[in-house]
Order: C-alpha cells, then structure tokens, then sequence
C-alpha cells in the first residue's frame, strides 16, 4: 500500500481522534472541533472512512461516530470487549524470598494469564488492574504500602491512608512512589516504564541515586542504571484497560509484538514488511479479529501453521 505523505499524515491524526472519540472522555468540544476537522478536507474524510472502516472490522466502533460522509454503510458489529472480573483481595501473603522467576511469578500473591484482565480491591480502599501475564506481590505493613511487579504491567488507583503510609511500586529496574494518584507501571526484560493519568509520582532506578517527578500526562522509561527522558502521554496510553492497543503510524513488528501479550505462541511479520507504518485500534481480546483487520485493512496475508505460529507477509505473499 503505497501512500504519500499527505495521507499518512491525515491517517496519524485521524487515529488520535478515533482515540480520543473512542475514550469515553470525549467532550462536546471535542467531537465539534473533530468534526470540522472531518469537513475541513477530503483526506480528512478518507482518513478517516480508513480508520472505521478497520474499526468497523473489528467491531468497535460506536454507531454515533460514524462521520456523515459514512451515513447509511450497514455493517455488522460485535462486542469485543468482555467485562474486567472484580475481586477483593483476601489480604496480603507474607514476603516469600528470592525464587526463579518462574516460581516467582507462579507463586505471586495476584497474577493473571496470558490474555486476561483483572481488578483487585486491595484492603486499604485502592484498586490494581493487572493487564496480561502479569504477576505482582502485596506488603502491606503498619508502614508502608508496597506492590512488587515481578512482570507485566499494572494501572494502580491509590487510596488516601488514615496512617500516611507511602505506596510505592517496586520492580527489578526501580520504584515509583504515588503522591495521590493515578498511573501505570510496566516491567520488562530490561527496562520499566511508568505513565502517570493523575496527579504525580516520584520515579528512582534502582542502582542511581537520582529521581525524578512525573506529573498527570508524563512518562518515562528507566532501567537499574538510569532514567530516560520524560515524554509526553499519547492517545495509546493505557488503552488497554479498555481492550484495545492504538497504533498511531507506528511499525508493524512492534504492533506485532504488543499484540502477541495477549496470545500464546509465535506471532512474528516478515522482515521486510517489519518498518511498515500502521494505525488503527486493534482488540486485545480477539487478537485474530485484529490479525483479520490487519489483513484487509492493510493489504496483508496471515499465514497460520497452527494456532501457535501465525506469520505476517506482504499481500503478495512475499
């Protein structure tokens, strides 16, 4: 699929309105100034028929966002995203020791599946939702509040304390101290990332002395040696809690490899298509609804040897 700079540009903002939209926080003011943009251009209109028409693929987009220019297309719609389980923790388990991560996180005192969502209610007031595959241990003490992120990625809603203990999130790379608020910290093999949606936190790496704040739309990736440079939020920031992943003109490997999370198994793109610039909002809970998506909205050819290896080439096939 061969686009100029033009439309690629009209297809990146045309995925940040269908974020937004899609949101849930949208405001009148926002779908009015949408709206002229959609009339200010036909590449805005087409852009933006491209981007429903792959969210209409996947089923997720609400009816009262089809643009005018779209009136009276009938296409089917399906629901993708299942309801989060809420549960209340029973309470904390005691600090276990060092373990292999594989006990580690299979001992974990809250933990998740491969493709499956959580909330907990932790016992003072806050809550935790845990995305995919992640596991995290609890240490509530007269002293201090403290989840330890063995793996994954969590959206943590802090709670007032009576006793003014401090919440902190610990993962192997560093911690994240909440100063009242609202974020969401991932751990990967090598390095955290922390985003912040209220309020502030107090970021340190756990092998520098150095620390750094983040308030309400910052973030920032760290490692145990350092901290990188703070970025601003994008509409793809914790998309996920409401069952999509949005890409704004970003590679198709890395779409890729954040959809494989929430699926067992090898899903990989061939190499020469891997830089291929991609938007849209896929499900994370129907990831071959969003593999399907791909294949019609970008010209591409999913190629399944089996349920666990699932390969991306060129329409062609090549």
């Amino acid at each position: 699929m061969n686009l100029s700079p033009t439309e690629l540009k009209a297809i990146g903002v045309a995925a940040q309105w269908y974020a937004r939209l899609q949101s849930g926080i949208a405001t009148d003011a926002d779908r009015a100034a949408w709206n002229d943009w959609l009339l200010a251009d036909d590449a805005h209109r087409k852009a933006w028929q491209r981007m429903t028409a792959v969210g209409e693929q996947m089923a997720t987009v609400p009816g009262a966002l089809a643009a005018p220019a779209l009136r009276g297309a009938e296409r089917s719609r399906r629901q993708v995203l299942r309801s989060v389980l809420v549960l209340t923790s029973a309470g904390t388990l005691g600090w276990m020791g060092w373990r292999s991560e594989t006990s580690q996180n299979l001992f974990a005192d809250v933990r998740t599946a491969v493709g499956e969502r959580r909330e907990f209610r932790l016992v003072d007031g806050s809550s935790l939702l845990l995305n995919t595959d992640t596991s995290v241990n609890l240490r509530f003490t007269g002293r201090q509040r403290v989840l330890e992120l063995l793996r994954g990625e969590i959206l943590v809603t802090t709670a007032a304390d009576p006793s003014q203990r401090p919440f902190k999130v610990v993962t192997r790379h560093g911690e994240v101290l909440a100063l009242g608020t609202r974020f969401i910290v991932r751990s990967r093999d090598h390095t955290g990332e922390v985003a912040v949606l209220e309020k502030a936190v107090e970021v340190s790496s756990a092998g520098n002395a150095s620390k750094v704040r983040l308030q309400a739309g910052q973030s920032i990736a760290f490692n145990a040696a350092s901290l990188g440079a703070i970025r601003r939020n994008d509409a793809s920031t914790g998309a996920w809690q409401q069952g999509s992943i949005i890409a704004i003109d970003r590679p198709l490997a890395e779409l890729l490899a954040d959809l494989s999370r929430y699926r067992t198994g090898v899903l990989r793109c061939d190499a020469h298509i891997a830089h291929l610039k991609v938007s849209g909002a896929f499900p994370i809970d129907d990831t071959d609804l969003a593999l399907a998506a791909l294949e019609s909205g970008f010209s591409l050819r999913i190629s399944r040897y089996s349920r666990y290896w699932v390969n991306v080439s060129g329409g062609d096939g090549r």
